[in-house]
Order: C-alpha cells, then structure tokens, then sequence
C-alpha cells in the first residue's frame, strides 16, 4: 500500500483541474447546518480510484485558486470530558465545541455541533477575533453560553486536529463530501496521525441515495460513526474507556500499512 508520502499531493491535485470548479459563494444551497452525516474510512491509495469514478457527478471547491485546503481545530471539553463520555455512551443532545481557523481564508470560528435526539448533526458558529489556542473573544464566549449553557471558564483546549480537505459538491442533489488527508492529532504532550487513511464525510439534508454511496457499496466499505474527536482522543490516552469504539478501530488499523505505531511524544 502506498503511503501519502508516495501519492504525490501533485497527483491529487492534477485530478482536481479535471472537476468543474465551484465557489464558496456559489454553495448556499449546501451548507447544510443542519444535516445527516455519513462517515467512511478508507485506504488513501484508493482515494485516486475514487475521485476518478465521482468526477462526472460532483463540482471541487476552490478558494483563491486553491482546492486542497488546511483546516486546524481545537476542540475543547470539560474537565471530565463530558462530551466525549456523551458520544462514547451514546447520549443524544450531545455538543462538540471547537475553534477552526481556515488557513486559506485566513478566517477563525467558535463552532458548536448538537447531535439532537433525531439524529442529525446542527452546526452553529460565530467568528473568532483570535486564531485557535488565543482564546475566546467576548461574542464566542456569549454564543457558547447561549447555545450550550457552558461558560468559557468551564473548557478547557483538549485537542488539536489538522489535516488537509477537499470538498465536493453534487451537481444534481443537495450533498456535499469533505475528504480528510493527513490527519494528525496532538494534546500537550504526545501526537499522532494517520497518513495512510482518508476519513470521507457525506452530509445530506436527509439520507438518499447518493453516487457517492453506490461508490462505497461497490468498495464494500462500511459507514463508521467514529468522529475526528473521539478517534485523536483514544489515539492519544489509552487509559480512556473506548468500547464503543473498538469495531471501528479494528477497521482503522486493517488500513493502515502495517502495525499502527504507538503515540509519539511531542516533543521528543
């Protein structure tokens, strides 16, 4: 299997010139802030195949030339980290908070996604003043009271998680699929990533059929709830509970190359 240091980034981009270009502008009808997700891990030597097979169906986002995107998160949670126990146990009405800082457009949210009693997947964000790790300004710190009842002062920087995104957008139906690559994920004190694995993400405003879907069929890859969070998380503190999560490491580390190695220190 090749690793990401063998799939030229090049390759990858010489395939975007090949999809219809759309806008940030141009995707108002797919924003989808309030949605179904789909999530899908797959071997990164594969992703080539795949974007082969999708590009008669599907626009690539582009930002000021660019189609390859950098995002770095910061997720923050509670002393206990009550939200991470809420997704391990399954708990709805569950919150993610984080900040995001898009390095193309140079932009930095405070953004909160409720898992609500249905199922889907609410996203609300507000514009930082500071980029991730800087604090919250006096609006995030508002928003985040007003949509999560936490007060700043009760979070507390858990996990960073960057990595580089694509995105697509159907041409004839309201979905748009974010590719992760390279995910990496770090604490204070150790790291971790996963060069060799793509985490693709369906969002919908209610589960259809899909070209993307009929794709994974094909594959006879398996839909996996195991969020970005939860997984840099149990990378990085195996003392954490994990038992729902389990089955879908197990898949994890069928992809990876070889054995998956342990978590690095930081700063070694």
């Amino acid at each position: 299997m090749r690793t990401l240091f063998q799939v030229d980034v090049r390759e990858i981009e010489a395939q975007a010139s090949s999809f219809a270009p759309i806008a940030l502008a141009d995707m108002e009808g797919v924003r989808l802030m309030n949605r179904t997700d789909t999530k899908f891990m797959l071997p990164l030597h594969q992703l080539p195949h795949l974007l082969t097979a999708l590009q008669p169906h599907y626009a690539w986002l582009e930002i000021d030339g660019n189609r390859l995107c950098t995002y770095e998160t910061l997720y923050f949670d509670t002393d206990e980290l009550r939200f991470y126990h809420d997704h391990r146990t399954r708990r709805l009405n569950r919150y993610k908070i984080r900040q995001r800082h898009y390095v193309q457009s140079n932009l930095t949210f405070t953004e909160v996604k409720l898992k609500n009693n249905k199922g889907r997947t609410i996203k609300t964000r507000i514009p930082n003043a500071s980029r991730p790790g800087m604090g919250f300004d006096e609006a995030s710190a508002a928003f985040l009271m007003q949509n999560t009842g936490y007060e700043t002062a009760h979070l507390r920087p858990v996990l960073w998680v960057n990595y580089t995104r694509l995105t697509l957008v159907s041409q004839t139906t309201a979905e748009r699929l974010t590719i992760d690559l390279d995910v990496r994920f770090r604490n204070g004190t150790q790291q971790r990533g996963y060069p060799q694995v793509v985490i693709a993400e369906l969002k919908q405003d209610a589960l259809k059929a899909s070209e993307f879907l009929k794709l994974m069929k094909q594959y006879r890859l398996r839909e996996g709830s195991l969020s970005k969070y939860c997984l840099g998380l149990i990378s990085l503190d195996h003392t954490l509970k994990q038992n729902l999560f389990k089955p879908k490491l197990k898949q994890l580390h069928k992809l990876l190359a070889d054995d998956a190695p342990v978590a690095t220190p930081l700063y070694a």
